[in-house]
C-alpha cells in the first residue's frame, strides 16, 4: 500500500514477533515425532476417561481401569479417506521396541482389525476383509517415534499380487514378489488374529530379523486362501514403508 508507514509502531512490532513466535512453535509442534503420542495421551486419552468422548480420535480402548492400563486409540489419519492409526496409549517407539511382541502383550494388529470398521463408516460401503491392509513402517520411513499401524485397503496392485501368490504364502516365511520388490511372507488362518502376534512372528521366525527390526516393515493384509480365511504377514527390509502399499480411496473395495 503506498501510505503506509515504512516502520511498525513498537506495539504493532511486539504483536507481529508473538505472532511469529506462535506459529513457530505450532509448527514445531505439528511436526515433532511425539505429536501422535501427545494427542493420544494429553487429548483423547483425558477426555475420554473424564467424558466418554474420544475426540480428536475415534475411539479408545482400555484393558483396564485407570489410566495407565493398556490400551489404544483409533485416530483418522491426517491424509483423510479410508485411512486411520492405530496408536497405544502407553509410550512404545516402533516396530523394534520389545513390548509389542513380549509374551502377555496386547496384540495391536488384532485390535487395528477389530477396528476396521472404521473403513465402512467413512467411506459408506462395506469393506471385504481382503480389501484390507494394516502397515507398520520402519524407523527410517516413519515420522513419528510413537508406535502407529496404518489401517486402510490395499493397493488394487498389491491385493492382485497376494491374491495371485496367495497358494505359495505357506506357515513358514519364504520370498514373494510385490510391486517390483522382494518380500518374505507367511500366512496365518483363522477370521481373527487372536494369539497370532506378527511382531513375535516376524522376530522370532523370520531369520535375522531380530537382530535388525528396526530396518523391517510390515503389512498385515485378509486373505482368502483355498483352505479358508486368514492373513498375510508381508516382511521387508530393503523396501520402502508398507504405508505405501494401502490405499485410502479403497478402490479395490468398489
Amino acid at each position: 500500500m503506498a501510505n503506509a508507514p515504512s516502520k511498525l509502531p513498537y506495539y504493532g512490532a511486539a504483536v507481529l514477533a508473538l505472532a511469529t513466535a506462535a506459529t513457530l512453535v505450532g509448527t514445531q509442534r505439528h511436526t515433532s515425532r511425539d505429536r501422535l503420542r501427545s494427542i493420544v495421551q494429553q487429548q483423547c486419552l483425558p477426555d475420554w476417561l473424564e467424558h466418554r468422548n474420544p475426540a480428536p480420535c475415534r475411539s479408545v480402548k482400555l484393558m483396564g481401569a485407570g489410566p495407565g492400563a493398556p490400551g489404544f486409540a483409533i485416530l483418522p489419519d491426517s491424509k483423510g479417506g479410508g485411512h486411520f492409526l492405530l496408536i497405544p496409549t502407553e509410550a512404545i517407539r516402533g516396530i523394534e521396541s520389545p513390548e509389542v511382541r513380549a509374551p502377555g502383550a496386547l496384540n495391536y494388529f488384532d485390535a487395528a482389525w477389530s477396528a476396521r470398521d472404521a473403513l465402512a463408516a467413512v467411506l459408506g460401503h462395506p469393506v471385504p476383509p481382503q480389501a484390507v491392509g494394516m502397515a507398520v513402517n520402519q524407523r527410517r520411513a516413519r515420522s513419528q517415534d510413537q508406535l502407529h499401524i496404518h489401517v486402510s485397503c490395499l493397493q488394487r496392485t498389491v491385493h492382485d499380487a497376494l491374491r495371485a501368490q496367495a497358494s505359495r504364502i505357506g506357515p513358514d516365511w519364504s520370498p514373494i514378489r510385490i510391486d517390483g520388490r522382494d518380500y518374505q511372507a507367511m500366512r496365518v488362518m483363522g477370521t481373527e488374529l487372536g494369539a497370532a502376534n506378527p511382531f513375535a512372528l516376524l522376530a522370532e521366525r523370520l531369520p535375522g530379523a531380530r537382530e535388525a527390526l528396526d530396518e523391517f516393515t510390515l503389512l498385515v493384509a485378509g486373505m482368502q486362501f483355498s483352505e479358508g480365511p486368514g492373513f498375510a504377514l508381508i516382511a521387508g527390509r530393503s523396501v520402502p514403508g508398507a504405508e505405501r502399499l494401502l490405499d485410502a480411496s479403497c478402490s479395490v473395495a468398489r
